[in-house]
């Protein structure tokens, strides 16, 4: 069977919520094709793979005992599952136990679900570890810390390049502050945000972002900073 590696097959019950998952696949990357119910998600896997089922298990804990069945009864398919709901941590434990490979909240923030389900995607296929990015004329190696532009290399702290990774695995996604602080400095580090300013002014100053380039970051007060490219 053919799994198409970026594409991911959504059972989601509220219009609202799948437009706004679409969107933040889409922005990473992603397609995604949305389903009726469970059962008609699987009759298609019997045809065609995904990398990837997002299934939305309700609000409250009956609502939950479709997905439970469904999940008990799959056979000869092990493509990874994560659960979405707006319900409570017990919600998230259900889903869990029951056998999802992860479980996100439906008020989620973008850059976390994506590298939720990169991390669930990973953990299916070792071998699809990220260990470079590019984008335009843009290169970011992990293993050796450095980002080029056309060939060339542009030397980053480590700070400004664990952020640059941070957005460029992220087109198109807000990332917001808190975020920003946590990934790059600690989880528990409450980063001001003239400090992360700073950080991002000098990421834009060596990596000559702009127009030219392709490449911009975008600031919003309330959301965050967003990397975002232009194809030619």
């Amino acid at each position: 069977m053919l799994i198409q590696s970026e594409s991911i097959g959504c059972y989601i019950r509220s219009d609202s919520l799948f437009a706004r998952l679409q969107a933040t696949l889409q922005q990473a990357g992603f397609s995604c094709e949305r389903f009726a119910s469970e059962n008609s998600l699987s009759r298609m896997l019997s045809r065609r793979g995904f990398a990837l089922l997002m299934i939305d298990i309700g609000n409250h804990r009956e609502d939950s005992e479709d997905f439970v069945s469904w999940l008990n009864c799959r056979t000869g398919d092990s493509t990874p599952v994560i659960a979405l709901s707006h319900g409570t941590p017990e919600m998230a434990a259900l889903a869990l136990e029951a056998g999802a490979d992860d479980f996100i909240g439906a008020q989620f923030e973008a850059v976390e679900a994506i590298a939720r389900i990169r991390a669930v995607i990973r953990r299916r296929n070792p071998t699809t570890v990220r260990r470079t990015i590019a984008l335009g004329k843009y290169t970011l190696d992990r293993e050796a810390a450095s980002a080029a532009y056309d060939g060339v290399v542009v030397e980053l702290t480590p700070r400004e390049f664990t952020m640059a990774w941070l957005f460029f695995s992220s087109p198109g996604v807000f990332i917001s502050r808190g975020t920003i602080g946590a990934s790059i400095w600690s989880a528990d580090s409450d980063v001001a945000g003239r400090t992360i300013e700073q950080h991002v002014y000098k990421l834009r100053k060596k990596l000559l972002f702009g127009v030219e380039r392709r490449v911009i970051i975008r600031t919003s007060y309330s959301q965050g900073y967003r990397l975002e490219y232009t194809p030619e």
